[in-house]
């Protein structure tokens, strides 16, 4: 009798916060999964869906003690080997669990047992050619009646996805618009639509010879920063090169930093390309999000615009990469798996071996030495192609001055020419909600989380206390908790009290506001922005969702409320995101045939920074800023990780992270900061500390971090605390 034959063995990758990979034996009578396949594995009491990694293996573990998995999930992988490897080479890179970094890069229902892998089909709609008065037939019912106008506008197929996103319940009017015959139903591959070309523009001289520089470029892996003052065409460019990749039959990515980008370009990508594309955000439902990466997966779709975890998205065409406003710290993940997608697009534009732009008017510190190094092209478009001047940028010294709602008099007082032209007005304020704190006139007490170093913000028109760290809700006392006095005060604005006092000076004026909380409704966004682009709305309050990427044609004066942050702070980037967002938000105005002039309210408007950025523009601005990083061994001319620790016991964090420093041994090129309380020591009700690794090459920092990668979880003093490592920090709270 011949012996059994031993069942083989897969390595696979499960979503749990432990480096390295597990084995299991094969299911009998299961055919072997492919690598980048999903399986259902047992792990401790829990069935998880992981991804096989390797196939075939010589395992370490005694055969008895392999569990076979449960089941196979996918007929083909859901991560090709090019996406694979990838990831295998972010988890290296930083230095987190491949486990998590792989069910990160996968849509949420995708994480679930229970979704198939394989590309949908869905209903799409088209418009049915009819003899009969259909605008009499319609006149009585309005939302029908666009909806139709709509799909009619679009010869191709449009998905019912991208209606829903438009018009709020779109269901009950698609479904009266089929039983009139006026619509019909198709299919098309899930979650994408096709865009209805229109002619190109004419370059500008300077679009022509940028786009030529990348023509010359090749096809290759070529790295390229595309550095335009805002309104420069910057756009127009990037579609140039989509189209010589979709005529090669390649696929296309596109990279924005925020939702709130996504409106506008979604519509210039529809009137510009007969192409299958789809869109990958959070405002976009599981379901949704899962078919377009299946779709971009099966090479359905040409073109994927998507945030920041779009970057993984399978794409087996790939041809080329854009990363728009690269600048932007939205690409950065700021818990998990802290990844940044900008420089995870660059590695996958070179694992693919295929061209990437990098796009912003404020290129980042690194990005700028980077092309100043000649690692990437630098191609620069100085002039806005409609050829309007760039607006001058004031400063209104509000010292001494009182604030209605956070807007001072001479504000208030540029505002209502502009207005009374008929053109429109920003105001930006990086701050939501009605006021950043509520205090106590009588005794000076400022209403405080109770589980964070932070007070709580007023909203609701000072109805309600939230606190934006650990989302902590309550009513707003009406009597001082500490005192028992009556006056209770705002204290500074938030983006509802400006609203508020500019609908009181303004009261026949339209007012949108765009901020988190006004943009939280389904569809919200895109209808106040398509009303601000027709001009039925005067006047935008907004965060820095309205700073970059919106063309609002009759925009000409922007005030900018609270400038002063960015010039006090102990994170060495925050004048550079400080000057950036001025100059992004200083582009909204002008940029059409009507002058434009922008104002920034400000308490020090001798500071040398706003003076830097003022005189010398963004360009001296980083100049400087390159040589005083270089002066400190700052990025890009040094490397940092930061070791981040919590715990509910407040002198846990710092003493695990005294014990990750006496392992660390340091050198002349590798120096190890701290530990140190975190900028906001408790948040959520945890105690939280910091350890820097700075190192003058990246050579001596990772090697440091493989080894904290393997001694740390041994230490005595893990087990009190939560840890995690990130690797190249942008933000430091």
């Amino acid at each position: 009798m011949e012996p059994a034959t031993e069942a083989p063995i897969v390595r696979v990758a499960v979503p749990v916060p432990l480096h390295g990979a597990f084995d299991y034996r094969m299911p009998p009578g299961t055919d072997t999964p492919a690598p980048g396949a999903r399986v259902l594995v047992p792990f401790g009491r829990r069935h998880l869906v992981a991804i096989v990694i390797e196939t075939d293996v010589t395992s370490d573990v005694p055969a008895e003690r392999l569990r076979p998995f449960v089941r196979a999930l996918d007929a083909a992988p859901v991560f090709d080997a090019d996406l694979l490897a990838l990831l295998r080479w972010a988890a290296r890179y930083y230095h987190h669990p491949l486990g998590e970094v792989l069910a990160t890069a996968l849509p949420v229902a995708l994480r679930r047992a229970g979704t198939a892998s394989a590309a949908n089909r869905h209903r799409g709609w088209q418009a049915v050619a009819v003899e009969r008065d259909v605008a009499t037939e319609l006149a009585r019912a309005p939302r029908q009646r666009e909806l139709l106008d709509r799909i009619r506008a679009n010869p191709n197929p449009t998905a019912h996805a991208s209606l829903l996103a438009w018009l709020a319940s779109a269901a009950g009017p698609l479904k009266a618009l089929a039983d009139r015959g006026l619509i019909e139903a198709v299919t098309l591959p899930g979650g994408l639509e096709r865009g209805s070309p229109t002619a190109a523009p004419e370059l500008t001289d300077g679009q022509s010879s940028v786009v030529e520089a990348l023509r010359a470029g090749g096809t290759g892996f070529a790295p390229a920063l595309v550095e335009g003052v805002t309104g420069s065409g910057k756009t127009e460019v990037y579609f140039r090169r989509i189209a010589a990749a979709l005529e090669a039959g390649r696929q296309v990515l596109f990279l924005a930093p925020e939702i709130g980008l996504t409106p506008q370009l979604i519509e210039r990508v529809r009137a510009r390309f007969d192409a299958a594309f789809g869109v990958l955000h959070s405002q976009r439902s599981d379901g949704e999000r899962a078919d377009v990466w299946r779709a971009a997966g099966a090479g359905d779709a040409d073109i994927v615009i998507g945030t920041r975890s779009a970057v993984f998205t399978p794409m087996p065409r790939l041809g080329l990469i854009v990363v728009d406003e690269e600048h932007d710290g939205s690409y950065k993940q700021q818990d998990g798996f802290r990844y940044h997608a900008r420089d995870v697009a660059l590695k996958r534009a070179q694992l693919a071996d295929v061209p990437v732009l990098l796009g912003s008017a404020t290129p980042a510190l690194e990005t700028l030495h980077n092309a100043h190094q000649r690692r990437f092209a630098h191609l620069q478009l100085p002039r806005r192609a409609t050829g309007a001047a760039m607006p001058p940028i004031r400063v209104i010294d509000v010292r001494s001055r009182p604030l209605d709602g956070g807007l001072s008099e001479p504000l208030i007082a540029r505002i209502e020419p502009h207005l009374a032209a008929g053109n429109q007005v920003m105001i930006f304020i990086n701050r939501r909600g009605y006021a950043p704190a509520q205090c106590c006139h009588d005794c000076g007490w400022i209403a405080p989380c109770a589980r964070c170093d932070a007070p709580l913000t007023l909203h609701g028109g000072g109805r309600r206390l939230q606190c934006h760290h650990c989302g902590a809700l309550e009513p707003a006392p009406s009597v001082c908790p500490a005192c028992g006095g009556g006056q209770l005060i705002a204290l500074g604005a938030g983006t509802e009290r400006v609203t508020g006092t500019l609908r009181s000076r303004f009261p026949d004026v339209a007012i949108a506001r765009f901020d988190r909380d006004s943009m939280a409704r389904r569809g919200r966004l895109e209808d106040q922005l398509a009303d601000a682009a027709r001009g039925d709305t005067q006047l935008l309050v907004g965060t820095q969702m309205l700073a970059k990427g919106h063309d609002f044609a009759r925009l000409t004066c922007v005030g900018v409320l609270d400038v002063d942050g960015g010039l006090f702070s102990a994170d060495f980037r925050a004048a550079e995101h400080m000057a950036q967002l001025v100059t992004q938000v200083a582009g909204r105005a002008g940029r059409a045939a009507h002058p434009g002039e922008v104002w920034l309210q400000t308490r020090h408007p001798e500071h040398p920074l706003l003076e830097r950025l003022l005189t010398r523009g963004y360009a001296g601005f980083a100049e400087a800023g390159l040589a005083e990083r270089r002066e400190a061994g700052l990025p890009p001319f040094g490397h940092l990780a930061l070791l981040r620790a919590e715990a509910t016991d407040a002198d846990a964090p710092s003493a695990f992270l005294a014990a990750a420093a006496a392992t660390i041994r340091t050198s002349a090129e590798l120096a190890c900061w701290g530990p140190v309380p975190a900028p906001m020591a408790r948040r959520a009700g945890r105690h939280r500390a910091h350890l820097m690794l700075h190192a003058e090459r990246r050579g001596a920092l990772h090697p440091a971090l493989d080894h904290w990668q393997a001694a740390l979880p041994q230490l005595p003093e893990a087990r009190r605390v939560r840890w995690s490592i990130d690797v190249d920090p942008q933000d430091l709270l």
